[in-house]
């Protein structure tokens, strides 16, 4: 064997340039012999190159896949090697790098806990409404099974994104839920299934992750597809039960309580710092920070008690725009970029909004910003006076949320709320901007009536 075959590292980059760099590597996999890529472009490959190269035993297309044939034990390396040259590609590490990673994590699972939370939802109304009792108990059955096993997906993501085995990633992570997991006793208490939840999947899977890179690196390729996965599964495993699981538990645990007695005792202030905070932390990246906090807090307590109140940036910003419209009537640019953009903002997709008017224009962010502030504080409010509610999926806002709603009063009363606090935020970010969103000399450059006067 020579020594260019033998370096996953020299293998892994002449094929990445050979299949058209990184940037035509729409996703990377491998299985047992293979590593199987999507690519933006067939055409782009270098076919006669990359089937010359002695590491290739062969190349196979099926569908949307172009898998390279390595062999067994080359195929792990390689592969590792190659998701570390794509993440190179993407950019350099830093806390916003970090962010996006974690965001990778749980973004995917998004649509799966908007689907069971809507369906969650049907089922506390008919029970509210006494409806349909024999179907209740199987709607509760559908939209429980993900959040039972959300862990498992956890671990899956979290090995995939930062370059372990994702199968690694999500048996490890299965411990955290595992029932037997009651019968171990750390620190002289017994371990409960789902201690530490996302949080300690999350960790688990990373721990996974590192622990098998590194016995990858140390054992001979021929003994690769067995050793390392029962060394990974093994020490990973033992780590989280003796560990993490207690670690993450009371992270967990700690944010719960956080959350709640920020409501209790500092809602309206709370409620009025996240509204009018959340629109710049979209703009810088930010706001992924929170992504395991809301999932931490729907697995722990039902539903994210934050998320309501971080949504009343998105009606501050729709205000702003209307105010916009308003000011600008002999601006037809802006204004067709208004209503293009206002329906999807009501729908609590402000990016159109913030790219397209508010922050090119500079102070009608700042006022949406003042709009969002208020809205938050009028749902914090209510929940410091006891109406506290949530949402029971991470994704939607604006008006999109509503289905999502879960509340210590009841639906109509969560719905209400949320809906006086979109409203709040209409008005407030309408009035700051119509008011105070506009210099005399912005009104100017873009063409008003005003100055026109």
């Amino acid at each position: 064997m020579t020594g260019q075959k033998s370096d996953p590292g020299e293998i892994a980059r002449p094929l990445l340039e050979y299949v058209g760099g990184a940037a035509n590597v729409r996703d990377a996999a491998h299985c047992m012999t293979r590593l199987r890529l999507r690519l933006a472009d067939r055409g782009a490959v270098r076919h006669e190159e990359l089937t010359g190269h002695p590491a290739v035993l062969g190349v196979v297309e099926d569908g949307d896949s172009y898998q390279i044939v390595l062999g067994p034990g080359v195929v792990n390396r390689v592969a590792a090697e190659f998701d570390d040259l794509l993440r190179e590609k993407s950019g350099p590490a830093g806390v916003k790098g970090a962010l996006r990673r974690i965001a990778n994590v749980f973004v995917p699972l998004i649509p799966a806990l908007i689907g069971c939370g809507i369906v969650a939802g049907i089922a506390g109304v008919l029970v509210n409404l006494r409806i349909a009792p024999g179907l209740t108990p199987a709607l509760l059955a559908v939209a429980g099974g993900f959040m039972a096993l959300i862990a498992v997906f956890v671990g899956w993501n979290t090995a995939k994104e930062f370059g372990g085995t994702p199968v690694l990633g999500g048996a490890v992570a299965a411990v955290v839920v595992f029932p037997g997991v009651e019968r171990v006793e750390v620190f002289g208490e017994r371990l409960h299934p789902g201690q530490g939840g996302v949080l300690g999947a999350l960790a688990a899977a990373l721990v996974a992750t590192y622990v098998e890179r590194w016995v990858r690196g140390r054992v001979p390729a021929a003994l690769d597809v067995l050793v390392t996965p029962a060394v990974t599964v093994l020490v990973a495993g033992l780590v989280t039960l003796y560990g993490l699981m207690y670690v993450a538990g009371e992270a967990a645990a700690a944010i719960g309580t956080a959350a709640n007695r920020l409501l209790e005792y500092g809602g309206a202030g709370a409620g009025f710092l996240l509204g009018g905070l959340f629109l710049p932390l979209v703009m810088l990246g930010l706001h992924q920070a929170l992504i395991p906090i809301h999932a931490t807090l729907i697995e722990q307590q039902g539903a994210t008690v934050l998320l309501p109140m971080l949504a009343m940036a998105g009606a501050g910003q729709v205000g702003a725009a209307m105010a916009v419209y308003a000011r600008l009537p002999r601006n037809p640019a802006i204004r067709t970029t208004v209503r293009s953009a206002l329906p999807a903002g009501l729908l609590g997709v402000g990016e159109p909004l913030i790219y397209g008017v508010s922050l090119p224009l500079g102070r009608p962010f700042v006022t949406a910003c003042v709009g969002g502030a208020f809205g938050g504080g009028f749902v914090g409010l209510f929940s410091m006076l006891g109406d506290r509610f949530g949402a029971t999926a991470i994704g939607p806002s604006g008006w999109a949320l509503f289905p999502l709603l879960k509340g210590d009063q009841g639906l109509a009363a969560a719905a209400a709320v949320y809906a006086g606090g979109l409203l709040t935020g209409y008005a407030a970010g309408f009035a700051a901007t119509y008011w105070f969103g506009f210099t005399r000399s912005m009104l100017d450059e873009h063409g008003t009536a005003e100055a026109a006067a």
